[in-house]
């Protein structure tokens, strides 16, 4: 079986040397731990670990394993899978963060349910910095024009950035994307565009999260370095 306690210190000791290589604090990136296909006392092993975050891909499998596992003090859940229109209704006040925000109709139904439960939810918007026609997100001219749009959803607060650049072997290779949606992120702060607060950058996974920490990240989606290798 995999050990997962030292995995899980492997991975926060690489995420501080990385942030202490880059000139960052170490408490300024947040370790996210991939839990889909993770049996729920797999994950509990995790929790108790140290992994303060659980990023799940289906709702279905993640009220699952929130049910089994139950309230654990200081451990919040956040939706990192492509979303469905069908199943916002569940998704909103559920996930302390969702992460793969990709349109503007998304944004203004998660305001609508999230003013419905009064309760504001965290979003980040998807960025697809590979132009990739298979995966969905923002291009950068589209996330500029729509950023003061969402700026007056009260109730859907965006907080930064999230990408999933086209995989490459090399870690450095990704450096290009990473940075990419740094400079975005950059640009688009730099407009002080009112209810928009870009503060976190969603980006790096198992094989290149040293990099992303690097240029800038300050969530790692970390998975399979976690558990071991899991269907895609």
């Amino acid at each position: 079986m995999t050990d997962i306690a030292a995995n899980v210190q492997f991975v926060l000791q690489t995420i501080r040397d990385a942030a202490l290589q880059a000139g960052r604090d170490p408490q300024s990136v947040k370790l996210v731990g991939v839990t889909k296909y993770v049996e729920a006392e797999r994950v509990r092993e995790a929790i108790l670990a140290g992994i303060h975050i659980c990023g799940e891909n289906r709702l279905q499998e993640a009220q699952t394993k929130m049910e089994t596992i139950g309230k654990c003090p200081g451990v919040a859940w956040h939706f990192i899978g492509r979303l469905q229109r069908r199943k916002l209704k569940s998704i909103v006040g559920q996930f302390a963060v969702i992460h793969s925000v990709d349109s503007l109709e998304q944004a203004k139904e998660i305001h609508r349910r999230a003013e419905e439960l009064q309760q504001p939810q965290s979003i980040l918007l998807q960025v697809n910095v590979g132009n990739e026609a298979t995966k969905g997100g923002f291009s950068p001219s589209q996330l500029l024009e729509v950023l003061p749009v969402m700026g007056k959803f009260s109730h859907a607060n965006v907080c930064g950035l999230m990408a999933i650049p086209p995989r490459r072997e090399e870690p450095e290779a990704m450096r290009p994307y990473f940075r990419r949606l740094k400079t975005l992120a950059d640009d688009a702060q730099a407009l002080n565009i009112s209810g928009i607060e870009l503060r976190e950058l969603s980006m790096g996974m198992s094989n290149d999260y040293a990099v992303a920490i690097q240029e800038g990240a300050t969530m790692v989606r970390i998975g399979s370095a976690l558990f071991g290798d899991r269907p895609l």
